[in-house]
């Protein structure tokens, strides 16, 4: 039997970063983790997250976070797959980028164009893709530090926009989509991150998901 191969292509809110601890939630807590226990043998989900991940932006602060430079060699790396899994966005709202939600969509265009001519001519079109547009910034927060990074007004509101943009970019390049802020809301601790529960409740959600699509039994 062969294995079918998933890849998670995010940020922190994929990678795990705890709210609460600022460290890195359990494996198994993990949506991701959480993913593939409920899909079982015959499956294989892969982590590829890094907290402070962009969509195409260098970030000579954080140091090397562009994604758009690491997915082919990611990719590569991981190749054969069935299923990409990206869900980014999130650090692209930070204050010092001063980015619109059409600048963040911009970005995600140019990755997804350049996933997608990867998957049809490296790959034989044989890789599905899950474009899923990132949690909301959280209005109640009770532990501020990451206010002065992301300006929590202006990154609120911008990221209440990016749904509308990245449904039809997945329709542009034959993805398919999910809105995670209509499954979680990012952690009242900090605002940004997720919560164990949520983790858990996201990683149903893309389950769901992809049984209605078919793409798992």
């Amino acid at each position: 039997m062969e294995t079918t191969r998933i890849l998670c292509f995010g940020d922190s809110l994929t990678w795990g970063f705890d709210p609460a601890t600022r460290t890195r939630l359990p494996e198994d807590v993990r949506w991701p983790g959480v993913l593939q226990s409920l899909l079982g043998e015959g499956y294989r989900v892969i982590e590829e997250a890094q907290s402070g991940r962009t969509i195409a932006t260098e970030d000579p602060a954080e140091g090397e976070k562009n994604g758009l430079r690491y997915v082919i060699p990611c990719l590569e790396s991981q190749s054969p797959l069935d299923l990409m899994i990206v869900m980014l966005g999130g650090n692209d709202l930070k204050r010092k980028f001063g980015y619109a939600s059409i600048d963040i969509a911009g970005e995600m265009q140019i990755l997804l164009e350049k996933i997608q001519s990867y998957n049809r001519f490296r790959m034989g079109d044989k890789m599905k893709v899950l474009l899923m547009a990132p949690p909301v910034i959280g209005e109640e927060v009770s532990d501020p530090w990451l206010e002065d990074c992301f300006d929590f007004p202006r990154a609120r509101k911008i990221s209440r926009e990016l749904a509308g943009w990245y449904v039809q970019l997945a329709e542009m390049y034959g993805c398919l989509y999910l809105d995670a802020a209509q499954v979680v809301r990012a952690s009242a601790i900090d605002g940004v991150h997720l919560e164990a529960e949520s983790h858990a409740r996201l990683a149903r959600a893309v389950y769901q998901k992809l049984k209605d699509e078919k793409i798992v039994l």
